[in-house]
């Protein structure tokens, strides 16, 4: 017998108050990688995703709880669009990261570096 259980409202409700949460769904990071081009409407987003339109809306909803897109009106339209700045605090998070691996591959560098100057001439 399982120790836990899932509850999918207890996932709903993380990932709609969460950026990192909202942005661990794979179709949720497709969609942002489509709109991080420029506005779409959801009719396009459908069509690039191939995904049913209520799933690409339900995905949508989320991440723009969380604010990480934005929605206008353009007639019977609704035209959706990244905000940058709420991304902030996933940048800040992976910049941690970004300079750990400049700093291994700098070493990496600096190795090999000292392993040529090391290698006997032919």
């Amino acid at each position: 017998m399982p120790k836990w259980t899932y509850d999918g409202r207890m996932a709903r409700a993380l990932a709609a108050s969460d950026v990192f949460h909202a942005v661990a769904d794979a179709h949720r990071r497709e969609i942002l990688d489509v709109l991080v081009e420029g506005e779409r409407p959801v009719g396009e987003l459908v069509d690039v995703l191939r995904l049913a339109q209520p799933q690409v809306s339900k995905h949508l909803r989320v991440l723009s709880d969380v604010g990480l897109v934005t929605c206008r009106a353009d007639g019977r339209r609704r035209l959706y669009r990244l905000d940058h700045e709420n991304l902030r605090p996933l940048h800040d998070w992976w910049e941690k990261y970004q300079q750990y691996w400049n700093r291994r591959l700098d070493r990496l560098d600096d190795y090999l570096g000292d392993l040529q100057r090391k290698e006997p001439d032919r």
